[in-house]
């Protein structure tokens, strides 16, 4: 295991009820930009009572609306304006990853000292300070509550990038599962598997005897594995719902990761084909993820094989064969929930996707992705290819 720092200086305010102490976390007199999305916050009654816990405390509350999945920049800068114009002082998120990711973009870019914020994005510009941001989740996905990593996209030049910073650390987050309930059955789906799939970047790649990390891994997959088909299937199950929402937070917030190396390669991937086809971001993963993977057979047999004997399992058979097993184990479960495991299953995606991608790769000067590095552009092109012709 390799020498790692920890430091997440996140308040967590997790369990039923936990909206309604929301107002001693924010200062008093405080003037507020409330970031929502696209409208569930208010028709599940979740907004009210943000406002009714701001009433008293914060002394201006202005209000970007309609935050779209896949945030935009241009969306994202008028919330920056309204930020510098009104001289707010703290970003309050109110909404799933998208939301919480443009609330960060907002509040590094409303302090940012350089000519244009884009750089924050485009050339990863230093983020200096950043207003205080808090977090009301409302979709439990990203982990962007308890994390300092965020992504925006910029339809105009068809891109779609992140930053980090640990200025945009909430200094809050509230996970109150009962605020989850309305949500439909494909965004569910897109949680449990968007998690799922950050655990696997973080747990399938070379074994470094790290065995707390590898246990960390293996009890949130379990977890979604358990759980997440509950919540999908009955929005009521409040047990089901608690235990998909914290695993959804602790699968990327930097605990599991520490010390071990990271891929990524598949979000990598994923992003290009948001950016180009608007997918949601779990399904872009889920999309390439087993491509991926069995076309690094060879270096991801071992970790693999373990996924299969501990999440799933699975203990007869050769290495191969159990890593192979896992595999076909994960696809049902994203399957069963109703997501697509390849690109073939979306009609509008080209046949030229995978040069595409590769390209668009090339043109930022992105080369090699992965751990090591050992994802060349042409094994992203087959990874893509494959997916495209099932």
């Amino acid at each position: 295991m390799s020498s790692f720092v920890i430091h997440n200086p996140v308040r967590l305010m997790f369990g039923r009820g936990q909206v309604d102490a929301l107002g001693p976390q924010v200062p008093d007199g405080a003037r507020v930009l409330l970031v929502t999305g696209g409208g569930s916050v208010e028709r599940n009654g979740t907004l009210a009572r943000v406002l009714d816990q701001l009433e008293g405390r914060a002394a201006v509350i202005e209000h970007l609306r309609g935050v779209q999945p896949n945030p935009e920049y241009e969306q994202l800068m008028a919330g920056v304006a309204l930020a510098r114009q009104r001289d707010l002082d703290l970003v309050l998120a109110v909404g799933g990853g998208s939301v919480i990711d443009g609330a960060k973009f907002i509040a590094a870019a409303a302090r940012f000292e350089g000519d244009d914020p884009w750089a924050i994005l485009a050339s990863r510009a230093t983020v200096a300070s950043a207003l205080p941001l808090g977090v009301v989740l409302t979709l439990p996905a990203t982990g962007s509550e308890m994390n300092h990593l965020s992504v925006v996209s910029r339809s105009e030049l068809g891109l779609k990038l992140s930053f980090a910073s640990e200025h945009v650390y909430p200094r809050f987050a509230i996970v109150d599962p009962d605020v989850t309930v309305s949500l439909p059955q494909w965004q569910v789906a897109n949680g449990v598997v968007d998690a799922f799939v950050h655990v696997l970047e973080q747990y399938v790649t070379p074994p470094v005897e790290a065995p707390l990390q590898e246990r960390f891994a293996e009890s949130v997959l379990q977890t979604l594995v358990e759980y997440g088909p509950r919540t999908w299937t009955n929005p009521q199950d409040a047990p089901a719902r608690d235990a998909v929402c914290h695993a959804a937070t602790w699968a990327l917030n930097g605990v599991v990761g520490a010390g071990v190396p990271q891929d990524w390669s598949t979000h990598m991937i994923g992003h290009e084909l948001t950016a180009l086809y608007g997918l949601d971001h779990a399904r872009s993963l889920a999309a390439v993820l087993f491509q991926n993977f069995e076309l690094r057979m060879e270096s991801k047999v071992w970790r693999l094989a373990q996924l299969a004997e501990r999440v799933w399992g699975v203990r007869s058979g050769t290495e191969l064969e159990r890593a192979q097993l896992g595999l076909e184990r994960t696809r049902a479960f994203f399957r069963q929930l109703g997501v697509a495991t390849s690109l073939a299953e979306y009609p509008d995606v080209r046949d030229d996707v995978a040069d595409v991608v590769v390209a668009r790769l090339a043109e930022r000067g992105i080369t090699r992705l992965g751990e090591g590095r050992s994802v060349d552009l042409e094994l992203v092109r087959r990874i893509v290819q494959t997916s495209r012709h099932g």
